[in-house]
């Protein structure tokens, strides 16, 4: 089972370095713009949904440690971004070491968030991408349920039967897994495939040297979570690149 941490004001208790995220940059003005023109339509046509829940969860291991700290700056525009989404709420997963495996608590405020994902740093160790899938398919049990869910890594070290099998209990309840991944290991690269084929979720390899793609990515599954394909397909459509490219996978999935 997961580490379960306590109520948001006891973060996850890893490390010990806080630092404030940037400001965002125009990129995400300019994507908050285009989503409340999705809320706005979604609402006049009666099919906005009301927030959602995404897990996001990440490798924390080793190999990581070389664009950790760019990905935490990355990742925390995306944070203030989710949580301007109509009450998306989102859980912080994370694994590394030998058999540390942790699960936050649901938050919705971008600080909080941050202050829970700044205290985890790398640590050596296989990767744990099982436990992650099967903590979401148990979160998925509780109310509300979870919409969608996240997944950064760059390798994969365990059994794959084991692996596709629990993305099919996914899928059977309808929850599909977005995975971006680092690196050119290809047996992660085909795993990450399978897993987001059978969940009806996407793939994305990640250019190290372009933050950017990070940042767009994960706002565009932020706004799956909180409003639904259709959503995403307008975001899609409005935004072009990568965002469409999610929806596409997602189309032929």
């Amino acid at each position: 089972m997961l580490d379960r941490q306590s109520p948001r004001h006891t973060p996850l208790p890893v490390g010990a370095r806080q630092r404030g995220p940037e400001a965002a940059s125009n990129n995400v003005k300019a994507f908050l713009k285009k989503v409340e023109h999705v809320e706005r339509t979604g609402r006049r046509e009666g099919q906005r949904r009301r927030g959602g829940r995404l897990v996001f969860a990440m490798d924390a291991t080793a190999s990581r440690a070389p664009t950790w700290e760019r990905a935490m700056q990355i990742q925390a525009e995306m944070f203030r971004t989710a949580t301007t989404l109509g009450g998306l709420e989102i859980q912080l997963v994370y694994y590394r070491g030998l058999n540390e495996c942790r699960a936050g608590p649901w938050v919705t405020e971008a600080s909080v968030l941050w202050n829970l994902m700044s205290r985890v740093t790398c640590a050596a160790g296989p990767t744990q991408i099982e436990r992650i899938l099967r903590h979401i398919l148990s979160a998925a049990e509780s109310s509300p349920k979870v919409n969608a869910a996240v997944f950064i890594g760059d390798c994969m070290e365990e059994n794959i039967d084991a692996l596709i099998a629990v993305a099919s209990s996914l899928s059977s309840i309808s929850i599909p897994v977005f995975l971006f991944h680092e690196g050119s290991d290809s047996t992660a690269a085909t795993v990450f495939r399978l897993i987001a084929s059978v969940t009806r979720g996407a793939y994305c390899h990640l250019n190290a040297a372009s933050p950017d793609e990070l940042r767009a990515l994960l706002s565009a599954v932020a706004v799956y979570a909180a409003g639904g394909r259709k959503a995403l397909l307008a975001h899609g459509r409005s935004t072009g690149g990568l965002a469409l490219y999610l929806t596409e996978q997602m189309r032929q999935s």
